[in-house]
């Protein structure tokens, strides 16, 4: 007899597990259902004219060889050479083989039953697995029988072993017994036995995780189990996951792959797979499905929170599909393709995408119709998506917008834009206003904005907004302001100057006592902006007590007591700005003086000259100093001299010279920087020195005019020389000449070196730097006409000009 019929795969390592389905064998096995040349029971056993019966695969494999080597056709076992190859079926074996293997397979059935309990040992459950696998692999009619044999649950319950082979093993023989057969499939659709295999997908890099999602993609091809599968909890998470996974097994992903791609069959299972960052599905439903299901998923997109890079791939793939769904759908459609775009164009490179596929002249026309075709909530959701859209900085003034080729910044648009701003609802106003304050960000566009709000009268109408209740709306409305005031400062001055309470808003803005946020900011750097010379707003801020918070703001700040955010630099500027006011509006305002030496004043800004990395500070900083120390030469207290008695006036050689000590050189009086703004005092011109090699021109400029103020006509020019020599002054200063960065600087850098010059030490050290007249030479030559003056002073005081030059009629012009 021949061997075990337990030949399933590794049985080779369990050689005596399949001993005892081997006596379960109801009949001997007969040596003639045993093909003598594969020495396997036939399946097909067929005859030769030699009159031996071999299985057919067999016997043909062997044809094949002889053929293929070149060798004579002959009976394997006889050798006789065959005249030909016909095969003749042996129809009565094979049944009667057939009938053996039926009865024996039954009996060994009834063992495998016995042997299937979480209880038994592995040694007896493996050999029942490995044989029920084997028998569904044979034809699907042995299928049918494991499944009327109510085996399906028995191996289900084996997934419970404490044995992973045994848990391995029932994965595979399921796997097995529900291929291609759509009965069996169901049973497993039936209590948790989804729910458990899915559980095996979360074992990391296991045998049990690749057999179980071998299992699952073969279930997933049943559109019953699909909705089965994805209604358990996380089971499309961890597929989803498994395709991105970068360590996975290759086979393991491309399974999970499918398997996915079968769960798509169900609506809700798309939906869950774009949950978790797989969109494509519900895309393609978007684009191809019917009617209803493009409807639902247009609806579901809309709700979904989608990550930046997301958003453009989305734009591409269905952006043209959603404006076209928006521009001809019915009410319902459009709301969905609204709310899907509103979601994807919140990022710059997607709002990019959607305005090369045309959505511009359709959102326009959207939002200014009128009527009951376009509900509020529409409108609100168009607002939004317009105000998104200008955010991503595109070239606005170019893309047409109208059917007369107009664009977001024709004068007929912007007048339409701000007529809804006025009479809509603040929801609607505020995402305007964003519209407004993108394009007025631009410095191609903000010249349309102001022309547009100046003909249409609206600066009162957007400045009232500052006092609205809805802190959104107002904050877009002090944005937008912030970024017009460079460009129409004397108008808000003058709406902000009335009596509405818009500065008081603003103040009280700025005076929260909060985190510091970008509304705080912008209302700063709004009043910032405004023209620092219009006195009546300067005196209204006064009155208002505007400069003493500032002030207490600011110390707040320098000490560390207001708490930072990513808007505390521009707060902090801002804030500087609006104090630097003060110091432009002397003259029409003493009580501003006052002001100053009350709350010393130029000890704030001498301090935030030291803001290093805070350019806008320093340069602001010191054009203040610059105008408090104009002031000094008025505010400087002169000594009193003692009268002379009678003596002296008859004999003034009886007189003695009387010596006052502790007065300013500069300013031949007593001075401090806190009550005269003296930059000697309180080490100031040392810090301005400090700034001369600064990168940033502006604040350079700003820094040699405060010291400037040294060497005015008013003042003791050659003790200020004194001063600028002894803080190190000179050298940098002749770098900024010869350096001409700027025409100003070179200007003001010409003015002070021809003060300096006027010493005779520092005019012979000059006069041996080859590099110092070339650079005055060139102002001479190239300068406007008031410094070609002052640079050919300073070149006769190094004796490098002329002093005939006046016969020359262009020189000294």
């Amino acid at each position: 007899m021949a061997g075990s019929l337990d030949v399933g795969y590794d049985h080779g390592s369990q050689s005596d597990d399949s001993s005892q389905f081997e006596r379960s064998h109801i009949e001997p096995l007969y040596d003639a259902f045993v093909c003598p040349l594969s020495k396997q029971i036939m399946r097909d056993p067929v005859t030769l004219e030699t009159g031996i019966t071999y299985d057919r695969e067999a016997i043909e494999n062997w044809f094949k060889d002889c053929k293929e080597n070149g060798r004579k056709l002959a009976c394997p076992i006889t050798l006789k050479e065959l005249r030909t190859t016909d095969l003749n079926p042996s129809i009565a074996l094979r049944n009667t083989i057939e009938e053996w293997n039926a009865r024996n397979e039954a009996a060994q059935l009834d063992i495998a039953r016995r042997s299937l309990s979480v209880g038994n040992p592995e040694t007896e459950i493996m050999p029942a697995l490995r044989f029920i696998k084997k028998l569904c692999q044979k034809n699907l009619s042995n299928k049918r029988v494991v499944r009327n044999a109510n085996l399906i649950p028995m191996i289900v319950d084996m997934l419970k072993s404490s044995s992973r082979r045994v848990r391995c093993k029932a994965l595979e023989t399921l796997h097995s017994a529900v291929e291609e057969d759509s009965d069996n499939k169901e049973i497993m659709a039936a209590g948790d036995i989804v729910r458990t295999i899915v559980k095996f997908l979360s074992h990391e890099k296991s045998k049990e995780r690749d057999e179980a999602i071998s299992l699952l993609y073969e279930l997933s091809k049943s559109e019953t189990l699909c909705e089965k599968i994805g209604s358990i909890n996380g089971a499309i998470l961890i597929l989803v996951g498994m395709t991105s996974s970068k360590s996975e097994n290759l086979l393991t992903v491309e399974k999970a792959e499918k398997t996915l791609e079968n769960l798509e069959r169900c609506e809700s299972n798309v939906r869950q797979m774009a949950d978790y960052g797989k969109l494509q599905p519900l895309l393609t439903l978007l684009l191809g499905g019917p009617a209803e299901t493009k409807l639902s998923m247009a609806v579901y997109l809309g709700e979904l929170v989608l990550n930046n890079d997301v958003k453009v791939f989305v734009a591409k793939t269905v952006g043209s599909s959603l404006i076209d769904l928006m521009k001809v759908g019915n009410m319902q459609s459009r709301e969905a393709a609204l709310k899907a775009l509103n979601q994807i164009s919140s990022f710059e490179a997607s709002a990019k995408v959607l305005i090369d596929e045309g959505i511009l002249p359709p959102l326009v026309k959207d939002l200014f119709n009128v009527g009951k075709n376009q509900p509020m909530r529409l409108k609100e959701v168009s607002a939004t998506i317009l105000a998104n859209i200008v955010n991503s900085g595109s070239d606005f003034d170019s893309i047409p917008v109208g059917p007369n080729h107009q664009t977001l910044v024709s004068e007929d648009i912007l007048h339409k834009l701000l007529h809804l701003i006025s009479n809509t609802g603040p929801v609607i106003a505020c995402q305007l206003i964003q519209v407004l304050v993108g394009l007025a960000y631009s410095q191609t566009t903000v010249h349309s904005v102001v022309g547009a709000i100046k003909s249409s009268g609206a600066t009162t109408s957007l400045v009232q907004f500052i006092e609205v209740p809805q802190k959104d709306l107002r904050a877009a409305s002090i944005k937008l302001l912030q970024n017009l005031s460079p460009h129409m400062g004397q108008e808000l001055a003058h709406s902000l100057r009335g009596a509405g309470g818009q500065l008081s808003s603003l103040i009280d803005i700025i005076s929260e006592n909060v985190v510091i946020t970008e509304e705080q900011a912008a209302a700063a750097r709004l009043l910032a902006e405004l023209p620092e010379r219009d006195v009546g707003l300067t005196r209204q801020m006064i009155d208002e007590g505007v400069f003493q918070l500032v002030i207490s703001r600011v110390l707040r700040i320098r000490q560390g007591e207001t708490k930072g955010s990513r808007f505390m630099t521009p707060y902090l500027e801002g804030l500087v700005r609006i104090l630097a006011r003060i110091t432009f509006v002397f003259p029409e305002e003493p009580e501003t003086i006052r002001l100053c030496q009350e709350h010393n004043i130029a000890s704030i800004f001498t301090e935030m000259l030291q803001a290093n990395g805070l350019d806008n500070i320093q340069m602001v900083s010191a054009m203040s100093l610059d105008n408090l120390s104009q002031e000094s030469k008025n505010l400087t207290k002169l000594p009193e001299l003692p009268s002379s008695g009678f003596c002296v006036k008859m004999f003034p050689c009886f007189s003695k010279t009387t010596v006052i000590t502790g007065l300013c050189g500069v300013h031949r009086g007593r001075c401090s920087l806190k009550d005269t703004f003296c930059l000697v005092e309180g080490q100031v011109l040392e810090k301005l020195v400090a700034l001369l090699d600064h990168t940033n021109v502006k604040v350079v400029e700003a820094s040699l005019a405060a010291m400037s103020t040294l060497l005015d006509d008013d003042v003791d020019i050659e003790n200020g020389v004194t001063m600028l020599c002894e803080t190190d002054a000179v050298k940098p200063i002749l770098t900024i000449l010869m350096e001409k960065r700027t025409e100003t600087l070179r200007r003001r850098a010409v003015w002070v070196v021809e003060r300096l010059l006027r010493g005779d030490d520092i005019a012979i050290q000059v006069s041996a730097e080859p590099n110092v007249i070339t650079a005055l030479v060139d102002a001479f030559q190239h300068g406007d006409s008031r410094t070609r003056q002052i640079a050919e002073n300073a070149l006769k005081h190094t004796d490098n000009f002329p002093n005939f030059s006046g016969i020359f009629p262009n020189f000294g012009q």
